[in-house]
């Protein structure tokens, strides 16, 4: 059986990034793992990645979950230095 560790192994982002991903889309883990691997092989699903991750930072402000959005912010200063050649504008 494939655990969760090694579908995010396989899609190209990280847990912080998949979970922020699972909590935009309120879907599972799984699920968003797969969607996430989707995106990254889809022209400008990078961006889309990186916009629900901006959104879920802004929710998390806007609900006062300081802490929470500081661990978006990571999770969004790594994506873009991971995927910095995706989102390049063409």
């Amino acid at each position: 059986m494939i655990s969760l560790e090694d579908c995010i192994a396989m899609c190209g982002l990280d847990e912080a990034e998949i979970l922020a991903v699972a909590e935009h889309e309120h879907i599972p883990e799984m699920a968003a793992a797969a969607l996430a691997n989707y995106l990254l092989h889809r022209d400008g699903g990078a961006h889309e990645i990186r916009q629900m991750l901006v959104d879920d930072i802004r929710v998390a402000l806007k609900d006062g979950r300081t802490q929470h959005a500081a661990e978006l912010i990571g999770a969004l200063r790594h994506f873009a230095s991971e995927h910095a050649g995706d989102l390049k504008p063409a």
